[in-house]
């Protein structure tokens, strides 16, 4: 029997396609396709051990041990968790990191079972190839970039667009060292593929935050980072008050939230309030000895205060965060890049700076 196959295609991608990841957990972790659910033929260790009788015995040793280590109950165990997935999902596709050997035992022992279920041609290596070529051809779109102080709410204006791309979505990160969120950051390649899934079916003018090349634990492709720095841009500029209140949305309310939904109040509370305070640290350098303790001292009154209800006490330390590091530190960049600087478009305040990225869109 000919077991199916389907073309890696961006279009199962866009179409959100429930796909299975049929790798071990350990490459999942490093990387999976969106979309995609881990249900391994083999756990970590059973692939180990084939790995090591492959290199020492050849491919069918490594065969032979494989279906002694996943026969019986496990490999019942395997299918049936399969056969769940796809009772919910009739549609799915599955895969492996080629296309090859893996996905291929799935298929036939699914095909046993009465189900049959196509494979990716080219398996996780073929569609990621094609993820990153779309972030490849975005870097000759036209783009537009939103700059500003922090606070200005960069990310909001960009979620107003149906061209704009939210780098630190794809990323799972806020664009500052206060920006970790409650998940676990994003890999390198889930990055990517977050990024180029965002650009499937946006062919045209793209708009995007000005941001630093490393977000959280993730680098901007080189091509499409070059291309950021040449856009035109505009900048917001709003007043501190509006920002501090933007601040404490974003980095004190929404985290606090998060903290809770994932592991409960109590144990969010204390989370965010380690997760500000190593922020902190992480900035001692820069901030010097004396800012820093002062710093510390305002944001642990900040807490005190939050727990009794007074969630505004934050801006005591956000206020001197802003207008003697962040600000200084983006005024120095500006200034530094004056003259090599791509052109500024439009300067204004935030809704202005909205309708304008929509005039440049339909330009």
């Amino acid at each position: 029997m000919t077991l199916p196959t389907t073309p890696a295609s961006l279009e199962m991608i866009a179409a959100q396609t429930p796909l299975i990841d049929v790798r071990a957990p350990v490459e999942f972790a490093q990387g999976s396709l969106p979309g995609a659910v881990n249900l391994p033929l083999m756990v970590d260790e059973e692939r180990h051990q084939v790995g090591i009788a492959y290199k020492q015995r050849g491919q069918q040793a490594a065969i032979a041990l494989g279906e002694q280590l996943v026969s019986g109950n496990v490999k019942q165990a395997r299918v049936a968790a399969w056969q769940r997935y796809l009772a919910q999902y009739p549609d799915a596709i599955i895969y492996c990191f080629r296309g090859g050997l893996r996905s291929q035992i799935a298929q036939q022992w699914l095909a046993d079972a009465g189900l049959h279920r196509p494979r990716i041609e080219g398996g996780w290596k073929a569609l990621r190839q094609r993820l990153c070529q779309r972030i490849d051809d975005a870097a000759r779109q036209p783009m537009l970039v939103v700059a500003g102080l922090t606070g200005c709410a960069k990310t909001q204006l960009i979620s107003q667009l149906p061209n704009g791309i939210d780098l630190e979505a794809c990323a799972n990160h806020k664009g500052s060292a206060f920006g970790r969120q409650p998940d676990d950051p994003t890999t390198q390649i889930d990055f990517e593929h977050a990024l180029g899934q965002r650009l499937i079916g946006q062919m045209g003018k793209l708009v995007l935050e000005d941001e630093s090349r490393q977000i959280g634990h993730a680098n901007i492709p080189l091509d499409f980072w070059h291309a950021l720095q040449r856009a035109p841009r505009i900048r917001i500029e709003m007043p501190l008050d509006w920002r501090l209140d933007q601040l404490r949305r974003d980095y004190i309310e929404a985290l606090e939230q998060g903290y809770a939904d994932r592991f409960g109040p109590q144990e969010g509370w204390q989370r965010m309030q380690r997760q500000l305070a190593n922020a902190l640290d992480r900035l001692a350098k820069r901030l010097g000895n004396a800012r820093l303790q002062r710093l510390q001292r305002l944001q642990a009154m900040a807490f005190q205060a939050h727990a009794a209800g007074n969630i505004q006490a934050h801006e005591a330390w956000l206020a001197p965060l802003l207008t003697e590091y962040y600000d200084p530190l983006y005024r120095y960049h500006l200034e530094k890049k004056r003259g090599s600087s791509p052109v500024e478009l439009h300067v204004g305040d935030w809704e202005s700076c909205l309708e304008a990225a929509k005039q440049w869109g339909v330009a």
